[in-house]
C-alpha cells in the first residue's frame, strides 16, 4: 500500500525543476517535464509546426518517443532499422579511420 501511495504522491508532485530542488534519479522524470515552446508569429501556424519538427529532432525528443512505442513493430521495419544501424555505423567506422590518418601524417609531418 506504501508503494501505491508513494507513486501517486510522485505524480501529483510539482516537478523539480519547479520547485528548485535537484534532479530525481531518474532521468526521463525531468524530460517528461522539459518541454517545447515555439512561437507563432502573424498567425503562420505552418512555419511554427516546421520549425517544432526541426528542433524536436535536433533535441532528440521525436527519437524518445520512438524508442517508448509499445505497438508491435513488423519484421519488415525491424531490418529497414536494422540495415540503417549497420549503414551508420560502418561509415562512423570509416570516418573515424580515416580522421585517424590525416592526424597521424599532420603528427609526423608529412
Amino acid at each position: 500500500m506504501n508503494s501505491i501511495a508513494r507513486e501517486a504522491r510522485s505524480l501529483l508532485k510539482r516537478p523539480t525543476w519547479a520547485s528548485g530542488q535537484s534532479l530525481s534519479c531518474n532521468p526521463h522524470h525531468h524530460q517528461q517535464w522539459r518541454g517545447i515552446r515555439v512561437k507563432v508569429l502573424n498567425g503562420n501556424l505552418e512555419r511554427a509546426l516546421t520549425y517544432m519538427q526541426r528542433v524536436m529532432q535536433s533535441s532528440g525528443i521525436e527519437r524518445m518517443i520512438k524508442q517508448e512505442q509499445t505497438h508491435h513493430i513488423k519484421n519488415s521495419e525491424k531490418r529497414v532499422l536494422a540495415r540503417k544501424n549497420l549503414e551508420r555505423k560502418l561509415r562512423s567506422q570509416e570516418f573515424a579511420r580515416k580522421l585517424q590518418a590525416v592526424l597521424v601524417k599532420k603528427v609526423r609531418g608529412m
